[in-house]
């Protein structure tokens, strides 16, 4: 093919592009809606109870959406790997739309928890299916930009669980907003094409692996290793917070029942890290991928603490603090989702990529657990949400020991064997 055809930006790219953006955006939506409307929703499930009782079950709920992410994810790495990428991106749209519409639905609470493991278990795939299609089809020159761009998605799918909230009063109605993903997969069946690099790896992805091509063989476990603490302490440190951050903002409300403070809190997250991600690719470029990842994880935990230690009260500036640390977040999902998939060759990107934004979430699960049933033990919701947000200090000293920066990670990827075509 020639080089300057390779390295165009056609119509079919711009379908695929939307198809993954709101795919994406739809089940960050998803993610959020149930923590909006989480003080509602479980009152209306429980009836008459104590608030000891409201968490734990609110607890239960958040936690098990995670759960779900993490197994879907490990699932639909394995399916992309072997299904084609596809097969997993439609798969992964259509569980989280379907199980969101179903949500809505539920009359008692274990009904709910196992329609949020199911949603969970389709937005974990989605970031893996949608990136690693983004990752093999889009020109290379521009691929960094464009990816990063796509984890705005997230962002814009939080910025619109908050919109929905301050104009939705009805937690059931919200959840209808599942039929728009489900269109989406129906339209993709249509739309999408495979991916040239996994049908030309087709023979050997559906063959007995050898032993370099196990993602836990020698040749890629540090990669493996690497990879999945730096992304898995961004995710468990984000995941407490946003998860649980509405019923903070009205743990410090002391008059009104906070719904427009909830869902302004949760816009300004949406924001913050639709900013980020879309900055991501420029900041990648200017400053290298580890120091873009080193700034993000410190200013992560510094406004972690910023947000929880130093607000006693609601007041406006919460929003300011909120929007910094989206922001942050924001450009650490735009470079992770570049550095990660990048490590691996195409025979088990899937697999390997899924492993790697995935074995976090279990911790990350047990993280959003914890974070309600410490809240009485640690002093109240601030003091549980800052200890989770320590994690980010993890992150920070791996990055730091992370031996790939953005121009050897692409050389390996251009010059691996495996990706000669």
């Amino acid at each position: 093919m020639n080089p300057i055809q390779k390295e165009r930006i056609t119509a079919y790219h711009w379908a695929l592009f939307a198809i993954c953006f709101f795919g994406t955006a739809f089940a960050g939506t998803v993610s959020t809606l149930m923590s909006v409307y989480l003080p509602v929703a479980v009152k209306d499930l429980l009836g008459d109870t104590s608030s000891e009782d409201m968490n734990y079950i609110s607890a239960y709920i958040n936690a098990v959406f995670v759960f779900g992410g993490a197994f879907g994810g490990f699932f639909a790495g394995w399916l992309s790997d072997r299904a084609g990428r596809k097969s997993g991106v439609i798969f992964s749209i259509a569980c989280y739309g379907l199980f969101t519409i179903l949500t809505g639905y539920m009359e008692t609470w274990w009904g709910v928890v196992i329609c949020r493991f199911f949603s969970g278990f389709g937005l974990g795939a989605v970031l893996v299916t949608t990136n690693i299609l983004m990752m093999e089809v889009w020109p290379e020159k521009s691929r960094a930009i464009f990816v990063g761009i796509l984890t705005i998605s997230i962002p814009v799918g939080i910025f619109s669980a908050g919109v929905i909230d301050y104009f939705v009063s009805s937690w059931r109605q919200g959840f209808m907003i599942g039929y728009i993903p489900v269109a989406i997969a129906l339209l993709s069946v249509w739309v999408l094409r495979e991916s040239d690099k996994w049908k030309f790896h087709r023979a050997d992805i559906l063959g007995k692996p050898t032993s370099t091509e196990n993602i836990f063989s020698l040749p890629h476990r540090w990669d493996l290793v690497v990879g999945s603490i730096i992304f898995g302490t961004m995710l468990i440190g984000l995941w407490a917070i946003f998860s649980w951050l509405p019923t903070w903002i009205q743990s410090l409300i002391v008059t009104g029942d906070g719904q427009k403070e909830r869902g302004l809190s949760m816009m300004m997250l949406g924001m913050g890290g639709l900013t980020g991600g879309f900055l991501s690719g420029w900041i990648t470029n200017a400053i290298g991928l580890r120091k873009s990842m080193v700034l993000s994880f410190a200013v992560c935990a510094l406004a972690s603490f910023v947000l929880f230690k130093t607000n006693a009260v609601f007041s406006p500036v919460i929003y300011a603090e909120i929007l910094v640390l989206a922001l942050f977040f924001g450009i650490s999902q735009g470079v992770l989702s570049v550095y990660i998939p990048n490590l691996f060759p195409v025979r088990i990107r899937g697999t390997a990529t899924g492993f790697c934004f995935n074995i976090g979430r279990i911790f990350t699960a047990t993280a959003v657990l914890f974070v309600g049933v410490l809240v009485h033990a640690l002093g109240g919701y601030s003091n549980s949400l800052f200890t989770f947000s320590l994690v980010f200090l993890l992150g920070l000293g791996v990055t730091l020991f992370a031996k790939e920066d953005a121009s050897t990670v692409s050389k390996k990827f251009t010059n691996h064997p495996l990706n000669v075509q």
